[in-house]
Parts: structure tokens; C-alpha cells; sequence
């Protein structure tokens, strides 16, 4: 039983279960030494996700590891507008300024501009919405809904957390 109970211990730490990428290879637990607190908040610190929101009804969630924002138009702003029918998409590797419009909306209701939460480098596209622009009424703060992402300059990261919007404030925004 003891023989078991060391396979499976060892086995444990190189299994892959983790919903984000570990920049360094996770800790090797010996048989008897317990992972410190430190190791475990190390990694988890590395896998941040931050999701924030703009007074322009647009939504960003920035992951801490790559450094990438992707951005898109949330819930409310969908509802609003109604049907989308086309989207303009940015170019990629076009550099972009916070509040600069990177695109625009067109639902059957109305045209709506699409502002760029920060400042960065447009790196991908969600070319799909050329096709299948009701995607964003679908799925707007989704897998699918999503517009753009952008590698954020550097600086933009404590503005991002401090201008804009979190969950609560945005929610309180939306039903002034």
C-alpha cells in the first residue's frame, strides 16, 4: 500500500489539470515536504485575469502572463444596439491609443464606434464576425463575441485597473 500511495504522489505534480499556463515548471513535491504557501500563490499570481469595463459600453479581460487584452463589446451595449448585421474590424499590427475608435457596429437599430480601452498593438482580429457578425448578440462577452485582442503598452496595465470599470461598478453604471 505504501509503494501505492508514493506512485501516486509522485504522479500527481506532473499532471495537467491547470485552467492557465504555468510559466515555470510546477514545484516537485517530495514524499513528506509539503508545497510552501509561497509556491502555490507564485503561480496563481502568474495566471491573472483582469476584466474591466469602459463608460463607451465596451468590455476588456487582460491576462497577466501574455500580456494581452481581448476586447469586445458587452451585454448591454448588444441589447441596446439590437441585431448586429456588420462589424468593421481594425487592421492588424495597427497601434492603437486608449478612447481612439478601432472599429464600429452596425446593428438594425443603429451604427455605434467601437473604443479601444488602451493603448497597444492590434495583434488579432476575430475574422469569424466577417461572416457571422450576430456572434457578438450570441455570445458578446464570450468565446465567440469577442472583437479584438491587443498586446497592451506598457503603463497601460495600472491605468486599466484604476480608470475603468470592475464587475460591480459597471453594473451600477448600466442602471443609473
Amino acid at each position: 500500500m505504501a509503494s501505492t500511495l508514493r506512485l501516486v504522489s509522485r504522479a500527481l505534480p506532473r499532471a495537467s489539470g491547470s485552467l492557465c499556463r504555468a510559466v515555470a515548471p510546477a514545484p516537485v513535491r517530495v514524499l513528506g515536504t509539503p508545497l510552501s504557501r509561497r509556491q502555490f500563490s507564485q503561480t496563481a499570481a502568474q495566471c491573472e485575469i483582469i476584466k474591466r469595463y469602459t463608460q463607451d459600453h465596451e468590455w476588456i479581460s487582460y491576462d497577466t502572463e501574455t500580456n494581452i487584452g481581448t476586447v469586445g463589446i458587452t451585454e448591454y451595449a448588444q441589447e441596446k444596439l439590437g441585431e448586429v448585421v456588420f462589424i468593421e474590424l481594425p487592421e492588424i499590427d495597427s497601434t492603437v491609443e486608449a478612447d481612439d475608435s478601432i472599429g464600429a457596429v452596425e446593428s438594425v437599430k443603429s451604427a455605434s464606434d467601437i473604443m479601444s480601452p488602451v493603448t497597444g498593438d492590434i495583434i488579432e482580429v476575430n475574422e469569424e464576425l466577417n461572416t457571422k457578425p450576430k456572434l457578438v448578440n450570441e455570445d458578446a462577452e464570450g468565446e465567440t463575441g469577442w472583437i479584438v485582442k491587443i498586446a497592451v503598452h506598457e503603463g497601460e496595465v495600472e491605468r486599466l485597473k484604476e480608470e475603468l470599470m470592475d464587475d460591480a461598478a459597471y453594473e451600477s453604471y448600466t442602471h443609473e
